[in-house]
């Protein structure tokens, strides 16, 4: 066991200050990914910032009738708060269909959106890896790649973002608020993660210090949302392809619509060409079809994993089509 550092502070402000000022400490949320990767050897803190103190574990409205959910929520909490199955269900199912009920009892919102990779040579320090020791080679592209992307990957990386909840997230056009050294700011979701390109180390936008302290919704607005996730076994496994869909149809055709993927790509992938081509269509399935098949013309799979290219297709025409059955009925 390697010695480190253990400190609790009372307020959020505290805790920035610490990590500022250590470039080796570590926040320590519901610690499900991060006690891991220091059993294996991948993290290796010098000192652990525990936030279980701060007052960040609120779900509230805001103002304008969205919701606000502190970064400390658990998962299982979020999942279940009536105000989230109701207003934005495909965040409650995105959940559910994450982990085990035991980890979502201690997973936290904020250490969901920041965990890390679960890709093999990643994990294995033994093997090289570019996201973990810069310049050292992807093996995953000639090895032990079928679970991972097939969009947005670099030759320099191949691996996924593991978040279910970050997926629906995306989908939700959710915002993070942060606080660091500086002060608070907000981000948009689909800017707190970078694809890798030729850095894969830097794995998102957040700067030296800063701590999300919540996550935002805006109002939920017409429409429906679901969530569907296609793994190896029914639970308690990572997507091998996943889909976040909101869907508003008016005498049959689209008029408000958003679509996120996991398990595809370095982070949550939103689907921007997709949706460009359903706002105003008709919501059929020929349609939905044409829309993925559209968004996928990117894809740009490996030896083993190409099978994830029409399974994710047909998720997502399987869900939006769901939606739409359900809005005409």
């Amino acid at each position: 066991m390697r010695e480190f550092g253990y400190l609790r502070p009372a307020d959020p402000a505290e805790a920035v200050a610490l990590l500022a000022a250590d470039p080796h400490a570590r926040y320590l949320g519901g610690g499900t990914n991060l006690v891991d990767l220091m059993k294996l050897g991948v993290e290796r803190p010098r000192l652990l910032v525990d936030l279980g103190r701060l007052p960040l574990a609120d779900i509230a409205p805001t103002g304008d009738g969205g919701l606000r959910i502190g970064a400390l929520v658990r998962n299982a909490d979020l999942a279940a708060h009536p105000l989230v199955r109701t207003a934005y269900p495909v965040l409650s199912q995105a959940l559910l269909s994450g982990a085990s009920g035991q980890l979502r009892n201690a997973a936290t919102t904020g250490g969901n959106l920041l965990q890390r990779t679960r890709c093999l040579y990643f994990q294995d320090t033994a093997k090289p890896c570019n996201k973990r020791r810069p310049g050292s080679g992807c093996p995953a592209r000639e090895g032990v790649h079928r679970d991972l992307a097939v969009l947005g990957h670099s030759e320099h990386c191949v691996a996924t973002h593991p978040s279910d909840m970050a997926v629906a997230l995306a989908a939700l056009d959710a915002t993070v608020a942060l606080l660091g050294p500086d002060g608070a700011r907000s981000l948009p979701l689909g800017d707190l993660h970078r694809l890798p390109g030729d850095r894969p180390d830097v794995e998102h936008r957040l700067l030296p210090g800063e701590l999300i302290t919540a996550v935002v919704l805006p109002p939920p607005g017409p429409g429906r949302s679901a969530y569907r996730k296609a793994r190896d076994r029914a639970s308690y496994a990572f997507a091998l392809a996943s889909v976040a869909a909101v869907l508003g149809v008016r005498d049959g055709r689209v008029t408000r619509v958003a679509l996120a993927f996991g398990g595809v790509a370095p982070k949550p992938w939103r689907a921007w060409a997709a949706e460009d081509l359903l706002l105003g269509a008709p919501a059929d399935e020929a349609s939905f079809r044409e829309a993925a098949e559209a968004e996928l013309a990117a894809a740009r799979p490996l030896r083993d994993n190409g099978f994830k290219v029409p399974l994710v297709r047909n998720l997502a025409v399987r869900v939006l089509s769901d939606l739409a059955e359900e809005a005409a009925g």
